[in-house]
């Protein structure tokens, strides 16, 4: 009789997330739309200062497919317009609409306030700094690796925490190690293309699917 052996990793498979470049480009929608089938788990649309009108452009030209898949930062009225998944706050001074009653996530600077927005329901909290930034050299890093794994053993980071700031493919298994529940992109993704000028963005799918293997 035939005997079938199954492998079990070690650590369970994490959300890959992306944040938008704050700025729009021609070829955004193309590459987003890409990613998506690739298999990004979640996009946040962050677009600080930008018009609505061209954040609704963008969303209309990626596939409404992938719209649940998609949490945005600004103009929250585009969450109901566009069947988006949800909002996020970037800090305690953005508020939701009185009447909002989706998913919610948020942005953590500290231990305490992730615990603290997890326990408000927070539908997941995005740690950040945990590394040095790729794309600003001010935002440094905030925790040690021991604090990290502390913070796992407090109960503090788990599933519905993702880490954010500086994450890369070098540091992506570690992340997924300690025990987050995913990890927030940006750099060390679009610093494969020139927004200004490039058309072929063919290495930053190839980094995506790289990084896409060890994620799991």
């Amino acid at each position: 009789m035939a005997t079938f052996a199954f492998v079990i990793s070690e650590t369970p498979i994490m959300k890959l997330i992306l944040l938008t470049s704050p700025n729009f480009f021609i070829e955004e929608d193309k590459i987003l739309t890409t990613l998506f089938e690739e298999g990004l788990d979640q996009l946040h649309l962050r677009k600080p200062g930008s018009e609505p009108v061209y954040c609704e452009r963008l969303l209309s030209l990626i596939p409404s497919e992938y719209h649940k898949r998609i949490i945005t930062h600004d103009h929250f009225y585009l969450k109901d317009e566009f069947d988006l998944m949800g909002i996020h706050l970037c800090d305690e001074t953005v508020k939701p609409p009185f009447d909002y009653r989706g998913p919610i996530t948020r942005t953590a600077l500290s231990f305490e306030k992730a615990k603290e927005y997890k326990m408000a329901g927070s539908h997941y909290v995005c740690l950040d700094c945990v590394y040095q930034s790729v794309s600003d050299p001010e935002q440094k890093q905030l925790y040690t690796s021991d604090q990290l794994r502390d913070a796992v053993r407090q109960g503090v980071i788990d599933r519905k925490v993702m880490a954010q700031g500086g994450v890369k493919l070098e540091n992506l298994q570690e992340i997924r190690d300690i025990g987050f529940g995913g990890a927030v992109v940006r750099g060390d993704l679009w610093n494969r293309f020139d927004i200004h000028s490039g058309c072929d963005y063919k290495m930053l799918i190839s980094h995506f699917r790289n990084m896409r293997r060890v994620a799991g």
